[in-house]
């Protein structure tokens, strides 16, 4: 049995300790707001945080995340408050099919903890979540949107 601190909520899952944690979050917890998308770590389609560092889910076993905090997409915005990233995407039209938002929006919000207003060079070499869409400049207008809200 592994503890897990997930959107400020501790779960008990009885699953193998090599199992990646967005297997974890989908089929054990049932928060499937976090997406598969190649399981190589490489598109950011399942980031969520551990800690507050993003992080990606498909290639993270259970047994490095037990007892530390985990914030999913649903976590992201308590008491139905949406998050500033989360407000800056529906202002700017970000999303087109979708697939791959909600891990672009937990990479934008950890950049956005670090850096409070990236340039676009910081935006360039910190997130590396691909959208298949191609909704790039959107996504940029609304990171700075989101850097400039309070």
């Amino acid at each position: 049995m592994a503890d897990l601190n997930i959107n400020g909520r501790t779960h008990q899952v009885d699953v193998d300790p090599d199992t990646p944690l967005l297997w974890v979050l989908r089929d054990t917890i049932g928060l499937t707001g976090t997406k598969y998308g190649c399981g190589i770590a490489q598109c950011g389609a399942c980031t969520v945080h551990v800690d507050g560092i993003a992080m990606r889910s498909c290639s993270v076993p259970l047994s490095l995340v037990a007892g530390r905090q985990i914030t999913t997409i649903e976590g992201l915005a308590p008491d139905g408050v949406l998050h500033k990233v989360q407000q800056a995407w529906l202002d700017h039209d970000v999303p087109q099919c979708g697939y791959c938002q909600s891990g672009m929006i937990m990479a934008v919000a950890a950049l956005l903890k670090d850096k409070p207003k990236p340039t676009d060079a910081d935006i360039d070499a910190n997130l590396t979540n691909i959208c298949r869409c191609g909704t790039y400049q959107q996504i940029r207008a609304a990171i700075h949107a989101a850097a400039a809200s309070a």
